[in-house]
């Protein structure tokens, strides 16, 4: 009998998180839901069945990293896919626009506390997650990391005065995943001849409470990208940035 395979997905309670969660297990796996909330997190698991298990995780409490580390090396003793998609789209007054939030972010007037927290989530707190259960990676025979990112780290694009999301890269958001870009390939660098891939991916304008559901795209496009990610073959690549692209089709995205 072939032993299941274990991932871990933070910020797995819900959205895109979740819809990664629910086709990693129909792939077989066994999959642990990382939540900051214990309750949601183990409301998610009881949804999408026995192959689910919550585990509390708060992405920017060095602690709780280490105790879930800790947990999935006692109860598995490996780790074959880590999805870093735990993210905040911003750290201020809830419910406003995107031209609001556009105007928050700008780099003259954007404010500090609120910067550090969005970065401290999205960037820092998926390598420290990754640092940590580098270990249990090292134990799978063909480790997978995912991270999920977002076009609008993209600096290529962005310095195309004819992107038309020109205009709304700011200084929180879309930097925080600029950097997580670039942990993406630094980590794929220096992780090429382990076996590990570790690979970043767009999942695009998706409908979900992260983004006041703006956007045309389902949680299950939103997915797809990370999910292929997950499942590469021995052959498939390290150090991309793919998924969403304007053209309707998911391909390779600009750094």
């Amino acid at each position: 009998m072939n032993t299941p395979k274990i991932a871990l997905i933070t910020g797995a309670n819900k959205g895109i998180g979740r819809q990664i969660a629910a086709e990693l297990i129909d792939h077989g796996f066994i999959v642990l839901i990382g939540a900051r909330d214990p309750n949601k997190g183990q409301q998610t698991a009881e949804e999408l069945g026995p192959e689910a298990r919550a585990i509390q995780l708060d992405v920017t409490d060095s602690a709780s990293i280490d105790t879930a580390k800790q947990k999935i090396s006692q109860e598995y003793g490996r780790l074959d896919v880590l999805v870093n998609n735990a993210a905040i789209a911003h750290a201020g007054v809830g419910n406003r626009s995107l031209d609001e939030l556009t105007q928050a972010a700008q780099p003259s007037l954007v404010s500090m506390d609120e910067l550090k927290q969005v970065f401290e989530t999205n960037a820092f707190g998926a390598l420290a997650v990754t640092q940590a259960m580098l270990p249990l990676l090292r134990q799978a025979p063909a480790a997978r990391i995912v991270m999920v990112s977002s076009g609008a780290g993209s600096l290529s694009a962005h310095a195309d005065p004819n992107f038309a999301m020109r205009k709304h890269f700011g200084a929180v958001y879309g930097p925080s995943k600029t950097l997580l870009n670039a942990f993406t390939l630094a980590l794929a660098i220096e992780l090429e001849d382990s076996g590990i891939k570790v690979n970043a991916a767009n999942p695009g304008p998706t409908a979900t409470e992260f983004n006041n559901f703006f956007g045309n795209r389902t949680v299950k496009d939103g997915a797809a990208e990370a999910v292929r990610l997950a499942l590469l073959d021995d052959d498939g690549p390290t150090g991309t940035f793919s998924g969403f692209t304007f053209s309707g089709e998911n391909g390779p995205n600009p750094w």
